[in-house]
């Protein structure tokens, strides 16, 4: 019986470090990604570019994006699944609400500096440090995981999610690394605590489809032909996938910019036919808690994947203004990134926080429904206006703004009340309670 408590009281500090890892993303992503972001925008459209907004106040919305609010979904569901299957390692919780302290002032001292630029040539390094120390004790907490077994699928096959999963970790450790190394030179060399923007470009390559694309891609291959009722992925596909995109972003580390982009176009073909994303499921999708449109949203921000790499590929070729390149950024990192989190985080955040059930899948659908047009809005102006092909869209580019940020906002606001909530299991034994006392 000791035992038995011992492993409940574990389990529940553990999903309690994992709500606060999720809550604490979803404050990067309103405040200083969301919000920053809108403003920024709102800027941009009244000036009619980009040539009078600090850049450095662009690059803190995104690093609050892709580090605060993705980064800390990563960690925070990394620290719970991976040190559960590994055995319940005691010391995980004690890691888990170290490397959030160290991550947690890392991106908060990134987004101040950019923005106040108090002591930024120390304060810039001193943030990457943080935020790499704060990953290397997850990775020490988590490292030599293998992936359990399915009884249906033996051998290697079965463990090809959590093989794609360990590359999207090591473009986490790269993007960390390329991180740090940015602000030692922005902080000896630069005039301000913002990247250049040559570098900066580079770095945005591997801040996307290093770390967080790649890692979708395993949680998909782990998760979507449960959920979505899909056949078992092809791991050959997935493998040449993840070769493929491996060049691609060494070839954007390099700026060779059009064989990149052709690759990361290719990769991502590759990737949606090994996980048969646009096949026809085998079962029934698993929507059980969630809106019926769950499975469509998903496949959705596979589209986005595409249509980013094209733009990409335009981009290399045509890109006069920075709007191409600006377009292909936000159709990866808000039609896809965004659109996949909104989904699966919306499926399997609740349990893993607490065993929850969704507060409201009319919320969710709200959101998902608000962040695609908000993006298809920004996608098609941006190119429009910075391009000069029709300069009237640049009176769009707040109203994406707007959507995509009451998009967030309802995400937020589902999953905040969802974590208010008593689990399921706790009302009905109050309810029973309640009922043989009275």
């Amino acid at each position: 019986m000791r035992d038995i408590e011992a492993i409940k009281q574990h389990e529940a500090a553990l999903q309690r470090s994992a709500t606060v890892w999720i809550v604490t993303g979803l404050l990067f992503m309103l405040l200083p990604g969301t919000f920053l972001g809108a403003w920024n925008l709102i800027s941009i459209s009244d000036e009619h570019g980009a040539a009078h907004v600090d850049p450095a106040w662009i690059q803190a919305h995104g690093h609050a994006q892709i580090f605060g609010w993705i980064g800390c979904f990563i960690l925070g569901i990394g620290f719970y699944s991976l040190s559960k299957m590994r055995g319940q390692a005691p010391f995980a919780i004690s890691r888990s609400w170290t490397s959030w302290a160290l991550w947690t002032a890392g991106v908060g001292l990134r987004w101040a500096t950019n923005l106040w630029r108090w002591e930024w040539r120390v304060a810039l390094p001193v943030s990457g440090v943080l935020e790499l120390a704060a990953f290397l004790l997850f990775f020490l907490t988590v490292r030599g995981h293998r992936g359990e077994k399915s009884p249906s699928e033996g051998g290697q096959g079965s463990r090809i999610w959590i093989g794609i999963v360990v590359v999207g970790t090591m473009g986490f450790l790269l993007s960390l690394l390329a991180n740090l190394g940015a602000a030692i030179h922005s902080a000896f060399e630069g005039a301000g605590p913002a990247v250049a923007p040559g570098l900066n470009s580079r770095l945005l390559a591997v801040y996307t489809w290093a770390f967080p694309v790649v890692t979708i891609w395993g949680f998909s291959a782990r998760w979507l032909p449960t959920f979505l009722g899909l056949s078992r992925p092809d791991d050959r596909l997935l493998k040449a996938a993840l070769a493929i995109n491996t060049a691609a972003v060494a070839c954007a580390l390099g700026a060779w910019w059009l064989p990149a982009t052709t690759l990361f176009l290719a990769g991502s073909i590759t990737a949606a036919a090994g996980l048969r994303i646009f096949s026809r499921g085998e079962r029934p999708p698993k929507i059980v808690g969630v809106h019926p449109t769950f499975p469509l949203f998903v496949r959705i921000a596979y589209a986005w994947l595409l249509i980013a790499a094209c733009i990409s590929l335009s981009a290399a070729v045509w890109d006069k203004a920075g709007g191409l390149w600006g377009a292909s950024r936000h159709a990866l990192t808000v039609g896809f990134i965004s659109t996949m989190v909104f989904a699966i985080g919306q499926r399997v955040l609740p349990a893993f926080c607490g065993m929850r059930v969704l507060f409201s899948p009319v919320l969710m659908f709200a959101a998902l429904a608000s962040l695609n047009a908000g993006c298809f809005l920004r996608v098609g102006s941006e190119i429009g206006a910075y391009e000069g092909y029709l300069p009237a869209l640049w009176s769009v580019l707040p109203v994406s703004a707007i959507i995509e940020m009451t998009a967030m906002t309802l995400f937020a606001a589902n999953l905040f009340v969802t974590f208010g909530q008593d689990p399921p299991h706790l009302r009905y034994q109050q309810r029973a309670a309640q009922m043989q006392g009275s």
